[in-house]
């Protein structure tokens, strides 16, 4: 395998909106502990950034986490927190005009760039390639970065999710690709300017910003209406919103999926003890074999779409099977935490319907003749409302759910999260499942402290706050351990 150059050979980043000349930029990062903003921190500090940030709620992980890479991060927000001396400040798409380090720096004349237009600012000056989609961002920018950087072409990185191998999920490479997980939330995806993609399937999400599917596929449509003629652009083969958001697009085009009339597909799926094994051929041409150590067909999807992708930049079908067999996935993407007293501990982000119900197949196929036990945060009401038949029909293969309260981040009104929630209920129960609606994520631990038995597996899902949850639990279990 290639080693891929040490950071060390990283160029300066030098930004063409950036009013400095200074070797290593001050940035400031407001809201730096959420996904894409830790990652974009990582990134800097790999260009020969100095960093700092602050987050109003940080986990304690990622305070120590970022502690540990020489970021100084500050708990809450607070106009003393933002440097003097730094060239920018960059904000989250959750962080106001009025937040108070944001008037500071408007005080003292430090330039403000949100997230999206940095990334933007990035990408002009690289080979951008931008993993989209409803589902499988997270993961398919993994592996695609992580297969390039094994294969030695150094590319740079953001990835909405940390890479359970490293820990990091952002970096800085030598080369001039540059993966970015790219999320279609408020259009975001049109700050970029990449030259290559993948669309790993369009469904109906993000209700408080596109009102129904026609203007999601429109926003996607824009999207891929922008990459050059030069560009790839990699699309689920059976998905027909996709393949209607990529008629407008100028770039070469082929597709993915498990079946032979894509350009490229997989055959011959088997289980292994980790994950599937599976067969990628490109068109009727075998092209290569890979073991995945990540369960699920969702994953055999993802890993097909960056197949595709890295054979297109360059990389041989061998560096391609190396790299998938050593990817090990991504932080809260079905991610076994452990095992307590035959209780089977699995986090995962899913928080759409189709998600959920990938998710719980996969572990009903990897824990087989196991109780299957899930306890689900719903993310957004508007999201939760609008699909709320499509989710009251997505928990069929656990034996029981214990629905938390609707996480309504960027929503207000929880008098109507709370009847929502207690609908959803309703259908899941009518379905003849097994449900309880909890008050509180207090209560939802109290709860699966005492229904969790020997032998179960429990997935807790969400793409809120219900991971906290996990720590919580395994000291109680260990607690009960201790009584017995």
């Amino acid at each position: 395998m290639i080693v891929a150059p040490a950071f060390s050979t990283v160029p300066r980043a030098r930004l063409s909106g950036l009013p400095t000349d200074r070797e290593c930029p001050v940035a400031h990062l407001v809201g730096i502990c959420g996904s894409g903003m830790k990652a974009l921190a990582e990134m800097l500090s790999g260009l020969g950034w100095t960093i700092s940030g602050s987050d109003l709620q940080p986990p304690p992980d990622s305070l120590e986490l970022l502690g540990r890479k020489g970021f100084q991060v500050h708990r809450g927000h607070a106009q003393e927190f933002v440097p003097g001396d730094a060239d920018l400040l960059i904000y989250s798409p959750a962080i106001a005009a009025f937040n108070p380090e944001r008037v500071r720096a408007e005080h003292l004349g430090i330039p403000q760039w949100s997230f999206n237009e940095l990334l933007g600012e990035l990408m002009k000056t690289r080979v951008g390639v931008s993993i989209a989609g409803t589902h499988g961002k997270s993961t398919t920018t993994a592996m695609v970065a992580s297969v390039l950087r094994d294969a030695g072409l150094s590319p740079s990185a953001v990835i909405g999710a940390e890479l359970v191998s490293s820990g990091v999920s952002g970096w800085a490479g030598a080369g001039q690709l540059f993966v970015v997980e790219s999320c279609e939330y408020q259009k975001n995806f049109l700050t970029l300017s990449p030259t290559h993609a993948v669309l790993t399937g369009i469904e109906a999400d993000h209700f408080d910003c596109f009102h129904n599917l026609i203007e999601t596929r429109e926003a996607f449509a824009e999207f891929a209406s922008r990459l050059p003629s030069h560009g790839h652009l990699i699309i689920r083969g059976d998905c027909e919103s996709t393949r209607v958001a990529a008629a407008s697009s100028h770039a070469q085009i082929e597709t993915f999926s498990l079946r032979d009339c894509s350009d490229w597909w997989a055959a011959d799926l088997r289980p292994t003890s980790e994950g599937l094994h599976f067969r990628v051929f490109y068109g009727d041409r075998f092209f290569t074999e890979v073991s995945l150590r990540v369960p699920g067909r969702h994953n055999v999807l993802n890993a097909i779409a960056a197949v595709a992708m890295c054979h297109h930049l360059g990389v041989s079908a061998s560096a391609v099977r190396e790299g998938l067999s050593e990817f090990r996935g991504t932080k809260r993407r079905f991610e076994v935490l452990g095992t307590w007293h035959g209780v089977t501990l699995i986090d995962d982000y899913a928080h759409h319907p189709t998600a959920v119900k990938a998710t719980l197949q996969t572990a009903r196929e990897q824990f087989l003749g196991r109780r299957l036990l899930c306890a689900f945060q719903p993310h957004q009401e508007s999201r939760t409302r609008a699909l709320l038949d499509d989710f009251s029909e997505s928990f069929g293969a656990a034996d029981e759910v214990f629905l938390a309260p609707i996480f309504t981040a960027r929503e207000e009104g929880s008098a109507t999260a709370e009847k929502t929630n207690a609908e959803l209920a309703e259908l899941i129960a009518s379905r003849g499942q097994a449900v309880r609606l909890l008050p509180s994520l207090d209560r939802l631990m109290d709860e699966l402290d005492d229904a969790a038995r020997l032998g179960d597996v429990l997935i807790t899902m969400g793409a809120g706050d219900i991971n906290r949850i996990q720590h919580e639990l395994t000291r109680r279990l260990q607690r009960h351990s201790a009584t017995r």
